[in-house]
């Protein structure tokens, strides 16, 4: 196997690129390349956003001189299907390239081990597993959709230095800074889509969307079992400029308030019918997901209170928690916690998070976890 000291250098730089396209290509991958020619960087490129040219096609569309005999860097399996674009293997073979170095491995089984085949097949080198854990990080969101058809869910909530989401009198702008708040922008153009509850919609009259200048907004959703949301919020005043989806218990779209179903949607909002959880009252998390999952939704930032954020946990739905804390205390009792109740009673039993990330914004700081192995939880009824 012909190894070069350079690799992950080269490797770590398509992930670079790969990153670049952050919040434009779901729900299709982040992915990087770069090709290599007598120890230079003669090509590079990324799959900038949905339905354009691969990072293949890209890096090879880039050359400063002929690929024949070089090296490509691929974050990700090179595709050999052909989809909204034609595959990534035949234009590597088209120019040349003799070696290729895959960082991870693609679930898709359009794709899952075929492209690997195809380049072997045809003698080109082809090193897989390369910085596997550097590169599966920067898809976590893709990898799950892939295999599970419903989205990649993230938790947000912010909370002061004593764990409290608002002072009893129920306050809390700002638990946290300009610089913080902005960053949850960032996390907002990140994933597809953002949820909050028919709560929160109430209390707060909510927009929902990115305000950082160029970057997409997400699809707004609102979990609102009894359909309750006014007609005049901001989220349907402003459904002509971006899509908002309304999540109702079925018996609403099936007949039981058709005038206000038919009222959402003259304003350009999606109603859709959610079969009920256990309990009957409110909607069944699992079957939202899915039919969030077949309308290519990838990912949702979940914005919720604490019985939305309850009611995602004890499901066993979280992928990611993101933790704001405030540099703030401010005492008081103990209801205005970021996670309802959810029948805990041993330690034992909690959920439990790993690969904790750290950073400051100023005086505040974000803990972002993995949850570890999302369980449902049983309720005591």
């Amino acid at each position: 196997m012909k190894k070069d000291i350079l690799d992950p250098l080269y490797m770590r730089r398509a992930i670079e690129l790969a990153l670049t396209a952050k919040g434009h290509t779901n729900p299709n991958p982040l992915v990087g390349a770069v090709i290599v020619k007598d120890g230079k960087i003669i090509g590079e490129g990324c799959h900038q956003k949905y339905g354009a040219l691969h990072a293949e096609r890209n890096a090879i569309k880039s050359l400063s001189e002929s690929a024949q005999g070089a090296t490509i860097y691929v974050t990700l399996e090179p595709c050999c299907h052909y989809g909204k674009q034609p595959p990534c293997t035949l234009a590597i073979l088209e120019a040349g390239i003799s070696r290729v170095v895959i960082g991870s491995r693609d679930p898709n089984p359009l794709v899952s081990g075929k492209g690997t085949a195809y380049l072997r097949e045809h003698g080109i080198e082809v090193i897989e597993d390369y910085l596997k854990d550097e590169c599966d990080e920067i898809n976590p969101v893709f990898f799950h959709y892939i295999s599970k058809k419903e989205p990649y869910v993230a938790l947000k909530y912010a909370m002061t230095a004593d764990g409290r989401i608002a002072t009893d009198k129920g306050s809390s702008k700002w638990i946290t800074g300009e610089s913080a708040r902005t960053y949850v922008h960032e996390l907002r153009s990140y994933y597809t889509g953002i949820l909050a509850g028919i709560g929160t919609v109430l209390a707060d009259d909510p927009l929902l969307t990115c305000r950082i200048p160029d970057r997409r907004n997400p699809v707004r959703i609102v979990m609102d079992s009894h359909l309750s949301i006014p007609l005049d919020c901001n989220l349907v005043k402003t459904a002509d400029k971006g899509t908002v989806i309304v999540a109702c218990l079925d018996e609403y779209t099936n007949g039981n308030n058709e005038e206000k179903v038919s009222s959402l949607r003259k304003h350009g909002v999606q109603v859709i019918g959610v079969s009920p959880d256990s309990k009957g009252q409110h909607i069944c998390v699992n079957d939202l997901l899915k039919k969030l999952g077949s309308m290519q939704i990838d990912g949702i930032l979940v914005e919720g209170g604490k019985h939305i954020n309850a009611s995602f946990l004890s499901a066993g739905k979280v992928n990611k928690i993101h933790t704001f804390v405030g540099s703030q205390i401010v005492g008081g009792r103990g209801s205005f916690t970021p996670v309802d109740e959810m029948g805990i009673e041993e330690m034992k039993d909690s959920i439990r998070l790993s690969r904790p990330k750290v950073r400051a914004f100023d005086t505040d700081i974000l803990i972002e976890y993995d949850v570890d192995k999302p369980k449902k939880i049983k309720v005591k009824v």
